[in-house]
C-alpha cells in the first residue's frame, strides 16, 4: 500500500479544515435557533448559551394555535405534491428520454423556456383560474398547480437517458407493455433519482407561503408557514413562540434529508454523464 506524500496529507488536512468551518457557518443558525426555542422571555440575550433551558415557549406556542393541526395541513399536502410530482415527471422524463417523436425537440425548449418566467408573475391568472373553477380555500387550490414540475421532467429526463434501451427492448420481447416498462423497470433503476426529486418535491411544498397565503382563508387549513407567520403581528411580536414553531417545522425536512441522504447525493450526478 502506497504511502501518502507530505504534500497530499497537509491537502487532505486543509481540505477536513475548510468543510469543518463551512460546516460551523452553516449549522450556526440552527444552533441559535435550538437556543433560543429553549429559552424564556429574553431570547436574544446570550444568543448561544444553554444555560437553564426550558419548554415554555413550546408550551405557549400549543396554548396559541392549534399547531399539530396545522402541521398535519402542511403534512398532507406536501405528501399529495410530491407523490404526484414523483409520478407525473417520471412518466413524462421517460418519454422525454426514450421515445422519438414529432416534436420533441421544440417541446423541451419550450419547458425550459416557462422555468426562466418568475413564479410571481403567474399568481393573478392563475388565482382566476383557481376561481373560477370553485376552488379558492381548499386542499385543492395547493395540490393542483403544483402537479406538473418542470424542474423534476428534466431532472428525470437526464437520469433516464443513462438506462440502456436494450434493457428495454428486453422487457418488450418477455411481452412487457409500455407502462409495465416504466413501471417496473425504469422506476426501480431510476431510485437515486426519485430519492433526490422526493427531498427537492417536499421541501418546495412544505415551505410554500406565498400561494398558500392568497387561497387560504379558513383558518383550520392553514400550513405551517401561514401559521407561523401569523405571530408576528403589528403591536406583538411572540418570538419565543416563533422560534419554538420554526424548530419543530423544520423537524420533518431534517428527517427526511437523514433518510434519503445517499439516494439525494446520488441522484444529483446521476444526471450529468450523458445529455
Amino acid at each position: 500500500m502506497r504511502r501518502k506524500a507530505p504534500l497530499e496529507i497537509l491537502l487532505v488536512v486543509a481540505i477536513h479544515l475548510v468543510l469543518a468551518a463551512a460546516a460551523c457557518v452553516v449549522l450556526t443558525p440552527l444552533v441559535w435557533l435550538t437556543s433560543a426555542a429553549l429559552k424564556g422571555p429574553h431570547i436574544f440575550q446570550d444568543m448561544f448559551s444553554f444555560r437553564n433551558p426550558t419548554l415554555a415557549n413550546f408550551r405557549s406556542l400549543f396554548q396559541q394555535v392549534p399547531f399539530f393541526r396545522y402541521m398535519i395541513n402542511s403534512m398532507f399536502i406536501a405528501t399529495a405534491v410530491t407523490l404526484l410530482q414523483l409520478f407525473f415527471s417520471s412518466l413524462a422524463g421517460f418519454a422525454l428520454a426514450k421515445y422519438e417523436f414529432r416534436g420533441k425537440r421544440p417541446i423541451m425548449v419550450l419547458m425550459l423556456a416557462t422555468m426562466m418566467i418568475p413564479g410571481q408573475v403567474l399568481l393573478a391568472p392563475m388565482y382566476k383560474l383557481i376561481y373560477q373553477m370553485g376552488l379558492v380555500d381548499t386542499y385543492w387550490a395547493l395540490i393542483l398547480p403544483a402537479v406538473v414540475s418542470v424542474f423534476g421532467i428534466i431532472l428525470f429526463r437526464q437520469s433516464m437517458l443513462q438506462i440502456p434501451d436494450e434493457l428495454l427492448d428486453a422487457g418488450r420481447i418477455d411481452g412487457c407493455s409500455e407502462f409495465r416498462l416504466y413501471w417496473e423497470i425504469v422506476v426501480p433503476v431510476s431510485r437515486p433519482m426519485i430519492g433526490a426529486f422526493t427531498l427537492i418535491a417536499f421541501m418546495g411544498s412544505w415551505n410554500s407561503f406565498l400561494w398558500p397565503q392568497i387561497v387560504l382563508q379558513d383558518h383550520s387549513r392553514f400550513t405551517l408557514p401561514i401559521a407561523l407567520n401569523q405571530m408576528v403581528g403589528l403591536y406583538s411580536q411572540e418570538y419565543g413562540s416563533l422560534m419554538a414553531g420554526t424548530l419543530l417545522c423544520i423537524l420533518p425536512v431534517i428527517a427526511l434529508f437523514c433518510l434519503l441522504q445517499k439516494e439525494f447525493l446520488a441522484g444529483l450526478t446521476s444526471g450529468a454523464v450523458k445529455g
